[in-house]
């Protein structure tokens, strides 16, 4: 249990803004690298900047509605379960992809939500395994009985 995060309802707001600036910040990137490659010679440095300004602020946009949505089942969810463990975040994703894709029909909100779902639960378990894999380094041995230990 993470103790030094907001409590649920602010925890939404500080999740919506982180994903919004890493996207913005990401698009920046990309769009900068698209734009700057697809200007013509002379043209190169405007035609980047015209597409960050166009652009990035929309993958922000879409950065912060994912973390958003996702942030707000994964506190409901919580809140139903009273419990907090790798399964919140798994159901968290699978509403999130699914509300996602509602414009797409029945078939688009399974697989968004699926999808969604697949991608956190590797997610959970990739850092599960790093934190078994950490906490195997810091076991402490138990110290060897003096009767055991060989005179030289």
């Amino acid at each position: 249990m993470d103790h030094t995060r907001d409590p649920c309802p602010w925890v939404i707001l500080n999740d919506f803004g982180g994903a919004f600036s890493m996207g913005a910040v990401g698009g920046t990137i990309w769009h900068g690298i698209k734009g700057f490659r697809n200007s013509p010679y002379g043209e190169r440095r405007i035609g980047a900047l015209t597409a960050i300004k166009m652009r990035a602020p929309v993958l922000g946009g879409n950065f912060g509605v994912w973390g958003g949505l996702f942030s707000t089942f994964d506190c409901t969810v919580k809140g139903i379960r009273q419990k907090e463990d790798p399964w919140n975040a798994i159901i968290a994703g699978f509403f999130t992809g699914g509300s996602l894709a509602v414009r797409g029909g029945y078939k688009q909100i399974r697989n968004g939500a699926i999808g969604c779902a697949v991608l956190l639960a590797v997610i959970e378990g990739v850092g599960m395994g790093f934190q078994r894999m950490a906490a195997g380094s810091t076991k402490l041995d138990a110290p060897v009985a003096p009767s055991e230990q060989v005179l030289a």
